[in-house]
């Protein structure tokens, strides 16, 4: 496995913004996410002392994909500016639990002129 990946992108402020991730294998396979869960949380910068913004994350385990979204009520809590966003699965069926980062990266955030959240 060659995780995590990287993906910067530009978030405009209110709106709803989705993305899916496809994990592949080593060898270029998609990954089984069979038993995964999903996290997707965008923070102000990187350590345990960053706020912290939950995003929604879900995994689709027959089509081996992670789908993240920024909804407009998390959207509105963030600032014009630049934050940092990890993508990270869990399986807590084996033990000890098996955690993957599997894309990692920055959200440049605009301000809304529409909504003027």
């Amino acid at each position: 496995m060659a995780f995590p990946g990287s993906y910067n992108f530009s978030y405009y402020r209110g709106d709803t913004a989705t993305f899916v991730v496809r994990p592949k294998t080593s060898a270029g396979a998609a990954f089984d996410l069979t038993g995964y869960t999903a996290a997707f949380v965008i923070a102000n910068r990187r350590g345990s002392t960053g706020t912290q913004y939950v995003g929604t994350a879900t995994v689709d385990a027959s089509t081996d994909i992670v789908t993240c979204t920024i909804t407009p009520a998390v959207g509105r809590t963030l600032a014009a500016g630049t934050y940092v966003y990890d993508v990270q699965i869990t399986n807590t069926t084996p033990n000890p639990d098996v955690i993957f980062t599997i894309l990692n990266g920055t959200v440049t955030v605009t301000d809304d002129i529409t909504g003027a959240v």
